[in-house]
């Protein structure tokens, strides 16, 4: 991953915070005393512990490729530690019609409980969303610990993840059983088989983003403070008939102390877009012995692993929004993405910051799409706001469900069912991670 520190300073949010008594500077990782506050006030507001120094190295190395932005206060007791802080980097995010597009991620947005109210966090943002338009993003995109904070930027839920907790006692295998073999990996072995085989397949799922090392380690449980994940983490890959790995997972057991037949199983994390490698790897888990429930994180809500499990009832699902996405440059945007509909559609978008404001009118055919600036004429016509039309752009949002909710409106009618038929992707999408 190429390092960005050197994407400058805004200058907007240098001045505007300036004149509150703020200062808004980079952070480079490259240098451990400037980064140590910065990890610092990231763990502050994330609630995790004071990191230990080793820890804090570790980061600090799997953190430098990205930006690092802080907001100092020259008149604190600690005027070393930002009172605000974001971090940002471009990277790949998979869009429908298995293509990838660079996005501009966003990640660690805190501001510390003495500073809010401020200002801080909308200048931080605010600043984001102009360096990564200037940078040619054409879009950004973030998880979100708090909900209700982004749709004022413009952003929106484009892609969901559920979460799955699996009565393994009422599971019967109904699925199918694959000619390969399910076998144990050493940590080491996952570290190498996931990400690669992650990069390798992950434009076949939109909404999946380029994961970082740090992120791989910490599903393996060895970049943590706290060693026992290690210990307690279990690895295993699907080789299918060829000796080719077509899937692997990561998983932790627990529980039991009262009945040691009712162990939980935790599913860490499990890639497998290959149908025998889901079955393999899924079968194996839910017939885990002295296991009587299996959870399972930031799966696809609609995983077809419910018709493999004989009783439906046997999993509870909820559903919770995950990928948030938001448009930049819209033209560039919808080039990028691939369409199994064919047709055409016109937008009328009110962005507040003016990125993504105008008429705009997409036509598709063969799988590609353009938009251009022009009015509708006799084209269907929604009005709507930048964060629905984000919303829209991985295709697992209906414009019908935003107009019946009151969130964007048919300038013609029909106009919801033509921008489905278009946008609508077959693949639903999805995000596996936070970042």
């Amino acid at each position: 991953m190429a390092r960005h520190h050197d994407i400058p300073a805004d200058p907007r949010a240098v001045e505007s915070l300036a004149a509150r008594g703020l200062r808004y500077a980079l952070v480079d990782p490259q240098d451990p005393v400037a980064f140590a506050p910065w990890y610092r006030a990231d763990a502050r507001g994330f609630h995790m512990g004071e990191p230990a120094d080793d820890f804090l190295e570790q980061n600090r190395l799997v953190n430098e490729p990205r930006r690092h932005v802080g907001v100092f206060d020259d008149a604190i007791a600690h005027p070393e530690v930002p009172v605000g802080i974001v971090n940002s980097w471009p990277a790949p995010l998979a869009v429908p019609g298995g293509r990838e597009v660079e996005a501009w991620a966003i990640s660690s947005v805190a501001v510390a409980p003495t500073h809010r109210r401020r200002g801080i966090a909308r200048a931080m943002l605010e600043a984001e969303l102009r360096t990564a338009a200037a940078h040619g993003t054409p879009l950004a995109m973030l998880t979100v610990s708090e909900s209700g904070i982004y749709g004022r930027f413009g952003f929106a839920p484009a892609a969901h993840a559920s979460t799955w907790v699996i009565d393994t006692r009422r599971v019967t295998w109904t699925g199918p059983v694959p000619d390969g073999r399910v076998e144990f990996i050493t940590l080491d072995e996952y570290l190498a088989d996931a990400p690669a085989l992650h990069a390798a397949t992950r434009s076949i799922q939109p909404g999946e983003i380029e994961m970082w090392e740090g992120r791989w380690r910490q599903r393996a449980g060895v970049f943590s403070e706290d060693a026992s994940k290690a210990r307690s983490t279990r690895a295993i890959r699907y080789v299918d008939a060829t000796g080719t790995t077509r899937g692997a997972a990561v998983y932790r057991v627990s529980g039991g102390d009262d009945d040691f037949t009712a162990h939980r199983l935790d599913v860490v994390h499990l890639w497998a877009p290959d149908p025998d490698a889901h079955a393999a790897l899924w079968r194996f888990l839910l017939e885990m012995d002295l296991v009587s429930q299996v959870t399972a994180h930031l799966m696809r809500p609609d995983d077809p692993l419910r018709w493999s499990i004989g009783d439906w009832r046997a999993a509870k699902v909820s559903v919770e929004d995950h990928q948030y996405v938001r448009i930049l440059d819209v033209p560039a945007a919808f080039a990028a993405r691939g369409y199994d509909g064919a047709g055409e559609v016109a937008f009328t978008v009110d962005d507040p910051y003016g990125f993504a404001s105008g008429s705009w009118v997409l036509r598709v055919a063969d799988g590609a799409g353009t938009i251009e600036r022009a009015e509708a004429g006799d084209i269907p016509a929604l009005s709507l706001g930048v964060a629905e039309l984000s919303a829209l752009y991985l295709g697992g949002v209906r414009a019908s469900d935003l107009v019946f909710a009151g969130r964007a409106r048919e300038l013609t009618p029909g106009a919801a069912r033509a921008a489905d038929a278009v946008l609508h992707s077959l693949v639903t999408p999805s995000l596996s991670g936070w970042y």
